[in-house]
C-alpha cells in the first residue's frame, strides 16, 4: 500500500471516490500512448500534441473554477498554487516557439472533454469532480512523469513545467488536505453519488483522449 492509499483509507468520501473510480482510473492510465511517450519511443511532436490538448482542457477548467470561487465548496479547492495553464503554455512555447498557439488544434476527444467541462461549469460539485481528477492526477504522478521525460528525451526540466508544482513543497501533505476537504464537503448522499459518476465520466473522457492520441503512434514512433 502506497502513501496515497494509506492516506485515503477509511470511511470518508475521498476514500469512496478513490475506490469507486479505481477501475476507470486504471483504464485511463494503461493507455499505450503514455507508456511509449515516457519510454522515449516517440518523436517530440507527441509531447507537444498532448500538451496542446491539455492546454485546451485547462483553458476551460480554470476560468470555470475562477467563476465559482464564491461558492463555499469550490472555494476549498480553488487554489492558485495548482494552476496549470501558465506552465503548459510555457512548455509549448519552449518546444514550439512563438507560434505555439497555432498548434492548439483539438482532437475529437478533446472537443468532447472540453464540452463536458463547459456543461458542468455551473455545477459546483461536478466542477470539483473534474478538478480532483486533473489536479490530483498531475500532483500525484507529475514529478515522476517530469523526470522520465527529461531522462528519455534529454529535455531540461525547465521545459517540462506542466508537471512542476513549485508552490507545493509536500505533494503528499497537500493531497491529504485536499482529501480532507472532499470529506468535509456538505454534499448529501445523492450528490456524492453524482460526484462519483462524474469523476468516472471524466476518467472515460481522459481515456478517449489517450485513445485519440494513440491513433497517431505509428507516425510518431522513432
Amino acid at each position: 500500500m502506497d502513501d496515497d492509499e494509506r492516506g485515503s483509507a477509511g470511511g470518508g468520501f475521498a476514500a469512496r471516490l478513490r475506490q469507486e473510480t479505481a477501475e476507470a482510473h486504471g483504464a485511463a492510465e494503461s493507455a499505450p500512448f503514455m507508456a511509449e511517450l515516457l519510454s522515449g519511443q516517440l518523436a517530440p511532436e507527441a509531447l507537444t500534441t498532448f500538451l496542446a490538448q491539455v492546454h485546451q482542457l485547462y483553458a476551460v477548467l480554470e476560468p470555470a473554477v475562477d467563476a465559482l470561487r464564491h461558492d463555499a465548496v469550490v472555494a476549498l479547492f480553488a487554489d492558485d498554487d495548482l494552476r496549470r495553464l501558465p506552465a503548459v503554455s510555457a512548455d509549448l512555447q519552449a518546444h514550439l516557439g512563438a507560434g505555439w498557439r497555432e498548434h492548439l488544434v483539438p482532437l475529437p476527444a478533446t472537443e468532447a472533454y472540453a464540452a463536458r467541462l463547459r456543461q458542468v461549469a455551473a455545477w459546483p460539485a461536478g466542477l470539483v469532480a473534474h478538478h480532483y481528477l486533473r489536479y490530483l492526477g498531475d500532483l500525484s504522478g507529475g514529478q515522476v512523469v517530469r523526470r522520465l521525460l527529461a531522462r528519455a528525451y534529454g529535455w531540461p526540466e525547465e521545459q517540462l513545467r506542466s508537471w512542476d508544482f513549485p508552490a507545493v513543497p509536500s505533494p503528499k501533505r497537500y493531497r491529504d488536505r485536499y482529501r480532507a476537504a472532499l470529506d468535509a464537503a456538505p454534499w448529501d448522499e445523492a450528490e456524492r453519488d453524482r460526484v462519483v459518476e462524474e469523476a468516472r465520466r471524466g476518467y472515460r473522457l481522459n481515456e478517449e483522449l489517450f485513445a485519440d492520441l494513440g491513433r497517431q503512434l505509428p507516425a510518431w514512433r522513432r
